[in-house]
């Protein structure tokens, strides 16, 4: 049963942080964590999960120890939690200030410590927390710990003799990317009952997917720049697209910088720092930023190649629109990309390959689907969506959808009878019945299948030949060919069928449906609070969304509020913020 919040709690979540009301599951699990039981709650970013141990840690005795698998993404929360009112301090390697947040604790005086999972399975730091009164464990990121997750940390492994030690605390498990193995893992392994399973469900409505084939990917990624002016990620599959990427989109004079794992640590921070500070930055990167930062205006995701699953897609697509403004997420998708990941999970240790090959086959689903994407995606995490969400690019702009089984068997067979050995182009001349110098010499002018795909068929073999390389039933050779695989074989004996997305024709440059701006009224009282929230933002050292998010200044700009007690009571404006900044923002009001 559901349980509900005290008037107690609500008025502390309103003086708090500003809010009349908790979201989704957010009171439920609130709840529990006051009542002492231990939980595993499953809620999609951007639906307040920080929130749930952060309410509890103010109001209860003690403090809340919250395990976190990055420093960034620790100073992130930070930053925002002190700018609630709330007392919490980081314990990391690159803290300089650790004995202050020694003695602080030892004394009683924070609300929330945040801690990484390395040091928080170490004995010198569970007699640390001997010596005074803990709260709560929050294990931030909870999937790492599962072998079946797609971010395993072994470290979180070593975590359950430190909760066992404090049997008495309870124990707060939070993630929004794990499907049902992984959630009954975490339950495990974090020793939290089955009943204390809370799934919130996985949509992101606010997130308009849209997934295409990569024809031109610099001209693709600039128009979808051109498209969605405010802050955004482009997630690259090599350090080096990441670089030439990056290089190629900031000539457009937008801002644009790169962020992989071989920058020198100082450039990467500099690069970080710069883009959660920013209103309309891009980061190019690879899937080594993101987990780290809580930047909640990032107002799209473009992959410029294929994720690793749908657990990492719905991830790393999750990082746009946490604010609940919308969004778009973007994915550019080649066969090339599907052949590399397929050869990856040939090198992986035998026992994981065919989980491995499911996720695949699970993303080659979700990339080629003429369905709903959100409802495949919702799917896989176990969800009985709506057949049609009406926001995302086969809703909008239903696909033509055609079996081409007969095309598909015409194509394999030329790859089969000209030795496998071939790519693509050389296989469209055979099949188009084109005679050049190389075709004559090898005799392949004298196949059954040379000139078996007539003029109408011909603009198909690209689609088909991606889709049958997405699948696994075409892979690519040592020297480039293409060879049969997985159901090639079913499909030659018509034992399987091929329905492929007909490409569109392309047209003029046809002007999409960005994500949204901050501002869609282009109200002037909303563009003068934005350049005082900057304003304030550059003088305190924060990001501009830790002052106040965009909805809040929209709301206020609606509301035109005449004092402080009418300023509290809009969305986001805690009594901290409220005594911080609502001079301030009045003065703007009134000047307006």
């Amino acid at each position: 049963m559901l349980q509900t919040a005290s008037p107690d709690v609500l008025a502390a979540l309103q003086d708090t942080f500003g809010f009349s009301g908790f979201r989704g599951v957010q009171e439920h699990v609130v709840a529990r964590v006051l009542n002492g039981q231990s939980t595993s709650a499953v809620m999609p970013t951007g639906a307040g999960k920080s929130l749930t141990y952060q309410l509890p840690a103010v109001m209860l005795r003690g403090t809340c120890v919250v395990i976190s698998p990055l420093i960034a993404l620790m100073h992130d929360q930070l930053r925002s939690a002190t700018a609630n009112g709330i007392r919490a301090a980081t314990l990391t390697s690159a803290d300089t200030d650790r004995m202050a947040t020694i003695d602080a604790f030892r004394a009683g005086e924070l609300d929330l410590l945040y801690i990484a999972p390395e040091r928080a399975s170490q004995p010198h730091f569970r007699e640390l927390l001997s010596s005074a009164p803990v709260s709560l464990f929050a294990i931030d990121e909870a999937h790492c710990v599962s072998e079946w997750g797609h971010d395993f940390r072994p470290d979180y492994r070593l975590l359950r003799p430190l909760l066992d030690a404090f049997p008495d605390v309870p124990r707060l498990a939070l993630t929004a990317t794990a499907d049902r193995h992984t959630r009954a893992d975490i339950l495990a392994q974090l020793g939290i009952p089955e009943d204390g399973l809370i799934v919130a469900g996985f949509d992101r409505p606010n997130i308009r997917y849209a997934i295409r084939p990569r024809d031109n990917a610099l001209r693709q990624l600039k128009g979808i720049l051109e498209e969605n002016p405010g802050p955004g990620i482009i997630y690259a599959p090599t350090r080096a697209k990441v670089e030439q990427l990056a290089a190629s989109l900031g000539a457009t004079g937008r801002r644009v910088l790169p962020y992989h794992a071989g920058l020198d640590s100082a450039v990467r921070a500099r690069n970080q720092a710069a883009f959660v500070a920013s209103e309309d930055m891009v980061m190019v990167a690879t899937v080594a930023f993101g987990m780290g930062i809580d930047k909640p205006d990032v107002r799209f995701v473009a992959h410029a190649g294929i994720p690793k699953s749908i657990e990492g897609y719905y991830q790393e697509t999750g990082r746009a629109g946490r604010d609940g403004d919308p969004a778009a997420a973007i994915m550019l998708w080649g066969a090339d990309d599907f052949a590399r990941a397929r050869q990856r999970v040939g090198e992986v240790e035998e026992h994981r390959r065919a989980s491995e090959r499911q996720r695949l086959d699970a993303l080659a689903a979700l990339v080629e689907t003429a369905q709903c994407r959100r409802a495949i995606l919702l799917r896989h995490f176990g969800e009985d969506p709506p057949e049609t969400c009406g926001n995302c690019d086969n809703c909008l702009e239903p696909a033509e959808v055609t079996d081409a089984t007969e095309l598909a068997r015409k194509l394999l067979s030329a790859v089969y009878r000209t030795g496998q050995s071939f790519g693509l182009g050389y296989l469209e001349k055979v099949l188009s019945g084109q005679s050049d110098e190389r075709v004559q010499q090898r005799g392949h002018d004298s196949l059954s299948v040379f000139g078996i795909v007539g003029a109408s068929e011909a603009p198909l073999l690209k689609p088909v030949a991606r889709a049958l390389q997405a699948r696994g039933c075409l892979v690519p050779t040592e020297h480039g060919g293409l060879a049969l695989g997985g159901t090639a074989r079913e499909i030659l004996k018509g034992e399987a069928a091929v329905q492929i997305v007909v490409p569109p024709k392309r047209e003029g440059r046809r002007k999409q449906r960005g994500s949204g701006g901050a501002n869609p009224v282009n109200d002037p009282l909303f563009e003068a609070l934005r350049t005082l929230r900057r304003e304030l933002a550059q003088t305190q050292g924060v990001p501009p969304y830790v002052i106040f998010h965009d909805a809040t200044l929209r709301e206020m700009a609606s509301a035109r509020p005449s004092s402080l007690s009418e300023m509290g009571r809009i969305c986001g404006i805690g009594s901290r913020k409220l005594d911080a900044y609502g001079d301030a923002f009045l003065a703007v009001i009134r000047q307006q």
